[in-house]
């Protein structure tokens, strides 16, 4: 697979890398910098469906031109949440991470990623200008990353149940009868992790407005309180807190599972299936929260110069487009929703393009915040936990 948005640099560094017992180069003049030296790998961890190579289906593969380009072997570990990504970064070993926003800043003031050095990301220039300074990877007019992918948290439903699209998060978040005349007790999942309670708190935005939040990921302690509530209620509704898409994917087959919010990657993969399973999405009246995900680099990364040539790969148009129509995001590159075979000429549009303003993007939580002062993220995990566990 051959990028014109792969960068010569690349290009001339693989072919460094394959001249190792070439006779050493003269030193670089004060006009030409010394070629980087690939490693031979990077390794990354990303969400499931976002780095392939062909292993689930043989017209997606990204994975395999990079490798013959560079000579960087791809080694992926997939983390269901951000708190894992997290969790694995501080262990260290990675070089890259497809962080959400809700991960993002907590690696940054944790000092586990690195400042990018844009020059080096040829292609920086290519991404959405929405995207190239935004708040979650930004910081000190630092860029601690390259923008990958965007996408809103859908509601996910089952077609059987629902002849009409639900026009509500409510399904998920009240006690009611669906239009199948059966309670929603037990056929509804929530989110595992923390920052769920933005999806309550972006929920209570509308269904009582007098609470005042502006701001899911800002929340005061009256505000909080509130969205805790609504969650222990919800609670008697839930079948099962989800991070593992296949898990959800099976419980929507078999378990009884008829709404919940998910990701746009299982309502492409059940409407694929053969035959197609009775699924659909929708982004309700209130909105939706969603993600905006960096690639970010370890600050104590073993193979930087791979990690360099693996960020500008993956925001080239090509890889861009076919990672949108494999996931059912949207690319960072508005360039790459034109003539991609796989993504169609209306697949942006399909996968949500317009609703960017719609979103509430992940962030992390910060106790210092516009209302003055709001619950720290850290009060989210442990109050999250709590309702997980009863």
């Amino acid at each position: 697979m051959k990028h014109l948005a792969l960068s010569a640099a690349i290009t001339l560094a693989a072919a460094a890398c394959g001249q190792k017992d070439a006779a050493p180069p003269p030193s670089a003049s004060a006009t030409t910098a010394p070629v980087p030296v690939l490693e031979g790998a990077v390794d990354i961890i990303a969400w499931p469906g976002y780095i392939e190579r062909g292993d689930s289906d043989k017209n997606y593969d990204w994975v395999t031109g990079f490798e013959k380009a560079t000579g960087c072997k791809v080694n992926v570990k997939t983390a269901g949440n951000s708190d894992e990504m997290v969790s694995l970064m501080n262990q260290g070993g990675y070089d890259l991470v497809t962080a959400s926003g809700d991960a993002s800043l907590r690696l940054i003031a944790g000092g586990k990623v690195q400042a990018i050095d844009v020059a080096r990301v040829k292609s920086y220039s290519t991404l959405d200008p929405r995207l190239q300074d935004a708040a979650w990877h930004t910081v000190g007019g630092k860029h601690y990353g390259v923008p990958y992918q965007w996408g809103p948290n859908v509601l996910m439903y089952n077609t059987g149940t629902f002849k009409e699209a639900p026009t509500s998060w409510s399904v998920v978040f009240e006690e009611q009868k669906l239009p199948d005349g059966k309670s929603n007790k037990g056929r509804v999942q929530a989110f595992d992790g923390p920052i769920y309670i933005a999806d309550a708190a972006l929920y209570l935005m509308s269904k009582q407005p007098e609470l005042g939040i502006k701001d899911p990921y800002e929340l005061n302690e009256a505000q909080y309180a509130a969205a805790l509530e609504l969650l222990r209620k919800q609670k008697g509704l839930v079948h099962r807190y989800w991070h593992d898409a296949t898990i959800q994917m099976s419980d929507f087959k078999n378990e009884g599972v008829v709404v919940s919010g998910s990701w746009p990657y299982q309502v492409n993969a059940l409407q694929a299936e053969k035959p197609p399973q009775p699924i659909a999405s929708v982004i309700p009246a209130e909105g939706a929260t969603g993600w905006a995900d960096t690639t970010m680099m370890h600050s104590q990364a073993k193979h930087p110069n791979c990690a360099y040539a693996w960020m500008e790969w993956s925001i080239s148009p090509k890889v861009q487009g076919d990672v949108a129509s494999w996931f059912g995001s949207l690319p960072a590159v508005p360039v790459a929703c034109k003539d991609n075979a796989l993504l169609g000429a209306e697949g942006c549009k399909t996968n949500g393009y317009d609703n960017f303003d719609k979103i509430h993007f992940w962030r992390t939580p910060e106790a210092k915040c516009s209302q003055g002062e709001c619950v720290p993220y850290s009060r989210w995990t442990q109050d999250y936990i709590t309702i997980m566990g009863g």
